[in-house]
C-alpha cells in the first residue's frame, strides 16, 4: 500500500465514515487513497453503511454570524453577544457584497470567514468538511444541498444565527 497507517472509522458525532492514519494519528474526511486501495484497508466494511455513500455527502464552508437568540450567543471572539437578528443580516449582507465584487469569490469568502465567522470553523476558513443529510439543521441542508459546486447562498437562518454558505464539493 502506497501510504500506511491507514485506517476507516466511524465518527460517533456525524455518523459518516473518516480517514485515520495510526502512524501520523491525523485524521481526513477526505480519501487519502485510490478507491480500490480504501477498500483493503481496516475498516472498510464502513465505507458501505445505508444511507452513508460517498454521493450523499457534500462539503461546504460558511460564515455565521450569531446574534443574541441565537442558540448559543457567544463566540471564538465575542463571549457575549448581543446584536440583533437584523443587525447580524446586515453585516452578513456587507460580506456578501464584498464577495459578489472579488475577482476570487471563494477566496474571498474564505477571507472573511477566517476573520468574522462566529463558528468555530473560521479557522479553516468557514470549512465544515464532508456531511450528508439530516446531520445540519434543515435550513442550513436545504440551503447546502440546494447550491451547485462553487455556489454561494443567500442569507441562512438557523438557530444559530446567519449563514452564507459555499458548496465546495
Amino acid at each position: 500500500m502506497s501510504s500506511p497507517g491507514w485506517e476507516i472509522r466511524m465518527s460517533s458525532t456525524h455518523k459518516i465514515p473518516y480517514y485515520f492514519n495510526t502512524n501520523t494519528t491525523t485524521s481526513t474526511w477526505d480519501a487519502p487513497l485510490p478507491k480500490d486501495e480504501l477498500r483493503k484497508l481496516p475498516g472498510a466494511h464502513y465505507l458501505d453503511q445505508p444511507g452513508q455513500t460517498h454521493s450523499e455527502q457534500i462539503r461546504a464552508s460558511h460564515l455565521l454570524i450569531k446574534h443574541k437568540d441565537s442558540r448559543r450567543p457567544s463566540s471564538w471572539k465575542d463571549a457575549t453577544i448581543t446584536r440583533t437578528n437584523d443587525e447580524a443580516i446586515a453585516i452578513l449582507r456587507k460580506h456578501q457584497a464584498e464577495i459578489n465584487d472579488a475577482s476570487d469569490k471563494a477566496e474571498k469568502f474564505g477571507e472573511l470567514a477566517k476573520v468574522h465567522s462566529d463558528c468555530s470553523s473560521h479557522d479553516k476558513d468557514g470549512d465544515l468538511g464532508m456531511f450528508g443529510r439530516k446531520q445540519m439543521q434543515q435550513p442550513f441542508e436545504e440551503a447546502a444541498f440546494g447550491l451547485k459546486v462553487g455556489e454561494i447562498s443567500d442569507v441562512v437562518s438557523t438557530d444559530s444565527g446567519v449563514h452564507l454558505i459555499m458548496r465546495t464539493a
